[in-house]
């Protein structure tokens, strides 16, 4: 009997044990696409901080010295706009220093949503 439960039962117990593999946490992402230079809460060395950054005019901290493609940018950090700018960052704003980004549509949507959720 005990045979018959473990095998009806063992591929439940292999899914549930591989979801988190499956979903990564947008906080994860943010991590390991956005970590190596950007932090959420300030001071940020390398790339500005980014709690509050969802709304926030774009190049618009006072303690970090921003490109000139940034600067020229101009606007407002909304959702499609990050999403451009995490998607390709050299495209949305060429002359920009920010190099890497997250290609899935999946992760950035994770990541932005992480990053509403910081204010």
């Amino acid at each position: 009997m005990r045979l018959a439960l473990a095998v009806l039962f063992a591929p439940v117990l292999l899914l549930a044990a591989a979801a988190p593999a499956f979903a990564a946490t947008g906080e994860a992402l943010f991590i390991d696409n956005c970590g190596d230079c950007h932090t959420v809460e300030p001071p940020s060395g390398t790339a500005p901080a980014l709690k509050g950054v969802v709304g926030r005019k774009v190049a618009s901290l006072g303690d970090f010295q921003y490109s000139d493609a940034l600067k020229a940018k101009g606007g407002t950090w909304t959702e499609a706009a990050l999403d451009a700018f995490i998607a390709n960052p050299k495209a949305y704003a060429p002359g920009t220093q920010m190099t890497a980004g997250a290609a899935d549509p999946a992760d950035r949507k994770a990541i932005i949503d992480y990053l509403k959720s910081v204010k």
